[in-house]
């Protein structure tokens, strides 16, 4: 049975009437570049998120280079972010002349290591962002406590994790500025480039609407040397069709999550990591997240942390893991390796000054590897994913 790692019909195609209608009520409306569709989106996300203000953008990545813009980020300015994540979150703070600086991850649930955070912080640093990878929220206490010593914006990269709780709060809506991403991949996914910013700030919030417009209030006169990063109209309306079905998504995805869980460890070769105190493991590597240079360790899920499953991204130990990949291919199952080579080791970063060390990055960019979790996988693909990575695993 072939199991693709994505299956975006699945989750459209049973909507796709009401997103004929959403279409024609956009195309006969004559507004295509902003608009009521666009605000009611963005006052829908906010809710969600327990912010104040939803500004639509463009993209995910240019919603982090917008709240970056707002926060009056530049030449002369380090952003941390970890280095373990997608180019979008140091690419954004290169392009506006920024230096990122590039910190590790935790071991158990690969999100950002708040001590190598410590570690980084300079005179120079302005920011920090933390990323809320494959759906899970990073462990935000030390973070703002970092930052409240330091004097330092948070921008929360929320690009997966929309939906995702940290001890009961909305990821994005806790540090300055949280940021979301619509592609078509993401738990909430439309239909090309989109994204949100939001913030409970009513000062960022006007600068970041001002900035998204070319930096013109009003039109025509420029207070700020903004971009054109607004959110069409067309897909704000496409995302609202779906919006209301999220929580079933979201659900989806964590049922099957438990139900891989599951059935792995019925099975020899396989581990899993449950306890994930405060993403403070030291950078030199944690014995207890290693387990050992053969098998599989399973994703951690952390109690206080709402994981939302973007991903379900595990850990093959002993080189095995583009083997497997290779293996699961031939058998028709789709799966994917997020992220192959982190932010330091890419071409364009090479020159950047590499401040802590990163083994526990490193180490994960050569033995993660992501398999089918979407809403509307069945539990026939589900089994068949788990029995050929057991055949794998086991022979």
């Amino acid at each position: 049975m072939k199991v693709p790692l994505l299956d975006l019909q699945a989750q459209n195609g049973p909507l796709e009437s009401e997103l004929k209608d959403a279409f024609e009520r956009v195309l006969k409306s004559g507004r295509y570049i902003l608009g009521p569709e666009v605000e009611s989106l963005e006052a829908k996300v906010a809710t969600m998120a327990d912010a104040k203000h939803g500004i639509g953008v463009s993209s995910g990545t240019d919603a982090l280079i917008l709240a970056l813009m707002a926060l009056e980020i530049g030449p002369g300015d380090e952003v941390i972010c970890p280095t373990f994540t997608f180019f979008a979150t140091a690419g954004s703070i290169s392009r506006l002349g920024a230096t990122p600086v590039f910190v590790d991850s935790c071991p158990k649930c690969f999100n950002i290591n708040v001590d190598s955070v410590a570690r980084a912080i300079t005179s120079k640093t302005k920011a920090v962002i933390p990323v809320h990878l494959f759906g899970q929220s990073a462990e935000m206490d030390g973070i703002i406590e970092l930052a409240s010593n330091h004097g330092l914006k948070i921008i929360e990269d929320g690009a997966q994790a929309l939906g995702a709780k940290y001890k009961g709060r909305p990821v994005g809506g806790i540090g300055d500025f949280g940021t979301f991403s619509f592609f078509p991949s993401k738990n909430l996914g439309g239909f090309g480039d989109g994204g949100m910013v939001v913030t409970s700030d009513d000062g960022l919030a006007e600068r970041a609407r001002i900035l998204r417009a070319h930096g013109s209030s009003p039109k025509y006169f420029h207070k700020y040397v903004g971009g054109n990063f607004r959110l069409d109209p067309l897909q704000a309306a496409l995302l609202s069709v779906k919006l209301p079905h999220y929580d079933e998504y979201t659900k989806q995805r964590q049922a099957n999550a438990e139900k891989y869980t599951s059935l792995f460890l019925e099975m020899d070769g396989f581990s899993r990591i449950d306890s994930c105190a405060d993403c403070v493991a030291s950078a030199e590597g944690n014995k207890e997240g290693d387990r050992g240079d053969s098998g599989i360790v399973l994703p951690a899920t952390i109690a206080h942390c709402g994981h939302i499953w973007n991903q379900y991204t595990i850990q093959v130990k002993g080189g095995q893991r583009d083997a497997l990949r290779e293996h699961l291919a031939s058998a028709g199952i789709g799966s994917e390796i997020y992220y192959p080579r982190t932010m330091d080791r890419q071409e364009c970063f090479s020159s950047v000054d590499k401040r802590v060390g990163l083994p526990v990055a490193h180490k994960l960019s050569e033995e993660v590897l992501s398999l089918p979790i979407f809403p509307g996988l069945t539990s026939e693909q589900q089994e068949t994913v788990v029995h050929e990575v057991s055949q794998f695993i086991n022979g």
